[in-house]
């Protein structure tokens, strides 16, 4: 009997030791990070946990969602907003659009909307007082107008999200528990736990599931593509969506190997993702600011006969911006949030 006990506890602590080092290799805690980039970026201060940014295709005014989600964690006002930074100007400045939302406003992921006749939508999650809801705003010129407030049992943890008309959108939900030790196994026993859902105008329905950690989300130019990043899976899936009925189909998966983020596509179709090629480093950071998290910068252009040509535009160790979590880019131009910093980068690309 005690050599049976023996035996099996050697075989746990054999598995649990197999275990933990490929939680290791996986999250990329062996990775060497060398950083490099093809330019210059200025930090711009003003503002904090910049987790997503989008840039309207025709004014160049990029949106940016910010929260202070530290003080968050520590049960404070998130003081989140939405800000306007205009890309056309000699010397940009930030102009927060949602001072009227009150001091605990923590807007997430943002989607801009711009129909056929130039008529733009912004969508915002917002995690105010714990509640998950949907946050509609019309564009008046630079100016944001709320028009309308959704929820539904099914925003369960609701990351990002990608707007397919004015009435319309698709949200990730990065974890199918909301809390407690469920939510902590989803993530470091990487349980496909997680899905896409989407609103039709008038209600919600789960279009994927069976994902490891869905965050960042969008769609191609002629909304038959969806792209959405499956942190944990290290990987970029492809859905073919049915523009009619909002259906989805998985098409593919891309291993990225690094913890992909938040998704904006340039004009060309190019998709710019963040992400965090250490992902217990990232851990780290969330809970102490000192601890620095890599921040890296992943370029996947389409080639002619189908696919993408994959490239690592940006890598830091950290120091210059902890944890990026998005690049939007116009031209040259590349904006870098992050999920913590107090801070953006605006860089240049030669």
């Amino acid at each position: 009997m005690f050599k049976k006990t023996i035996t099996v506890a050697l075989v746990l602590l054999i598995i649990i030791v197999i275990w933990f080092v490929n939680l290791l290799w996986s999250a990329g805690q062996f990775k060497t990070i060398e950083p490099h980039f093809e330019g210059a970026c200025t930090q711009i201060p003003g503002l904090s946990g910049a987790e997503d940014i989008t840039i309207h295709p025709k004014t160049g005014i990029a949106y940016i969602s910010a929260c202070d989600r530290r003080a968050v964690n520590a049960g404070k006002a998130g003081n989140g907003a939405i800000y306007a930074y205009n890309l056309n100007a000699p010397d940009p400045v930030l102009f927060n659009l949602t001072s009227n939302m009150g001091r605990d406003f923590q807007p997430h992921g943002i989607s801009l909307y711009v129909d056929n006749n130039g008529k733009g939508f912004l969508f915002a999650i917002n995690h105010a007082r714990g509640v998950h809801t949907i946050e509609v705003y019309e564009l008046i010129g630079i100016a944001l107008y709320h028009t309308k407030t959704i929820s539904d049992p099914m925003l369960v943890s609701p990351n990002d999200l990608v707007a397919v008309g004015p009435d319309s959108f698709y949200v990730s939900n990065d974890h199918g528990h909301v809390s407690g030790i469920m939510r902590v196994m989803e993530d470091y026993l990487k349980l496909p736990l997680s899905n896409v859902v989407y609103y039709d105008g008038s209600r919600f329905s789960e279009a994927a599931s069976g994902i490891k950690y869905a965050n960042g989300i969008n769609v191609s130019s002629d909304g038959k593509t969806l792209y959405l990043c499956a942190v944990t899976e290290l990987s970029l899936r492809l859905y073919d969506r049915e523009v009619s009925s909002g259906k989805l189909s998985l098409r593919e998966k891309i291993k990225l190997d690094t913890g992909v983020d938040n998704i904006e596509i340039d004009p060309s179709g190019g998709l710019w993702i963040g992400a965090h090629p250490r992902l217990l480093d990232f851990v780290a950071h969330a809970k102490d600011p000192s601890r620095l998290s890599p921040s890296q910068i992943l370029y996947l252009s389409p080639k002619p006969s189908g696919g993408f040509n994959i490239k690592e535009v940006y890598l830091n160790k950290g120091d210059e911006l902890s944890a990026a979590s998005v690049a939007a880019v116009r031209g040259r131009r590349m904006l870098i949030g992050s999920v913590f910093d107090p801070k953006i980068l605006d860089c240049e690309m030669k």
